[in-house]
């Protein structure tokens, strides 16, 4: 779907307003059990136990894809997720021993009791919060999947937690597949983190959007027209935006400063088009940073062990430059 084509669509939908009031903090917090059944996770540990574990509460399933059919895999060293390459099972491991540590405060609802009835598959969403340092900028990283489903351990999760050893506060939205229903969570995702600032610790200021494939779609859009187009009650946007792999070719003057990274082998997002979406961003006079790498098919994330690793450092020197 084009942007055109999506901001037709919700124009003709319409943006309504949220069901309720935002929560509280505490309130939005998934508390988990206090129960827990293992201390750390290895290659060898299993999906399913990952996903049961006490400590993640209600949470815990959705630590890996909701749609199953879209993943493969019963340990943690076997996962495998459509459309993407390059999953580093070591990586894997470290997410998920991340977020057992800090179960307490790791996950976050976006949408209240009350509009989950109204819509269940609301149940399906919510922030993983990889946390920096006090007073830092925060970023939402947004997995692909193709609108099909949420391929976070690969696409998001991992940039959220390198993104947080910087100092950065990032938080890796989990959203409901579909490109409209997609960029309302992600608005709805913003307003959590502007309304619960001070709680949560982040500055505001200069927000950066991330994303990969779908995700970067979701970002790009969401970073042109700001949260309050797609339904959202914040009127800042994102500071800068980093896409992976996407094929998006619409742009405007709107459009947020963007980091753009691809491989020339990726036969669902052509890095030509890429690369000409970014040309005629620069000549609108947008700041704009394109990478491709050369023998790289699509969806290879942080590109550990590939001529890509490293450039999230990249992105984040990019983001700091527009600050």
């Amino acid at each position: 779907m084009t942007m055109i084509a999506l901001v037709s669509m919700l124009m003709l939908l319409g943006c309504g307003e949220h069901a309720s009031e935002t929560a509280t903090i505490n309130e939005n917090r998934m508390e988990p059990n206090t129960v827990t059944t293992v201390s750390s996770y290895n290659r060898e540990s299993r999906i399913s136990d990952v996903m049961a574990n006490p400590a993640f509460g209600s949470y815990g399933r959705l630590i890996f894809p909701v749609n199953t059919s879209y993943w493969r895999g019963t340990t943690l060293e076997q996962l495998s997720l459509t459309w993407y390459t390059h999953i580093n099972a070591d990586k894997t491991v470290e997410v998920v021993n991340y977020l057992l540590a800090h179960s307490n405060d790791c996950f976050y609802d976006i949408y209240t009791e009350a509009e989950k009835q109204a819509d269940p598959r609301k149940r399906d969403t919510g922030l993983f919060f990889f946390r920096g340092k006090p007073g830092q900028p925060f970023a939402v990283c947004n997995a692909g999947g193709g609108f099909d489903y949420v391929g976070a351990m690969h696409d998001s999760f991992p940039h959220a937690l390198e993104l947080s050893k910087k100092g950065y506060n990032a938080f890796a939205l989990i959203y409901r597949p579909g490109a409209q229903t997609a960029c309302e969570d992600l608005a709805r995702a913003i307003d959590f983190i502007f309304s619960h600032a001070n709680e949560l610790e982040v500055d505001t200021d200069g927000y950066s959007l991330w994303g990969g494939s779908a995700g970067a779609r979701m970002a790009a859009w969401v970073g042109g027209y700001g949260p309050a187009y797609f339904g959202g009650s914040t009127q800042q946007k994102a500071g800068t935006v980093v896409l992976q792999y996407t094929g998006l070719s619409e742009y405007s003057a709107d459009d947020a400063p963007t980091y753009v990274c691809v491989g020339d082998s990726d036969g669902i997002a052509s890095w030509r088009t890429m690369q000409r979406r970014l040309q005629g961003m620069a000549t609108l006079g947008i700041p704009a940073e394109f990478h491709v790498y050369p023998g790289l098919g699509h969806g290879f994330g942080l590109g550990i062990g590939t001529v890509a690793e490293g450039w999230i450092n990249d992105a984040i020197r990019f983001w700091e430059n527009q600050r």
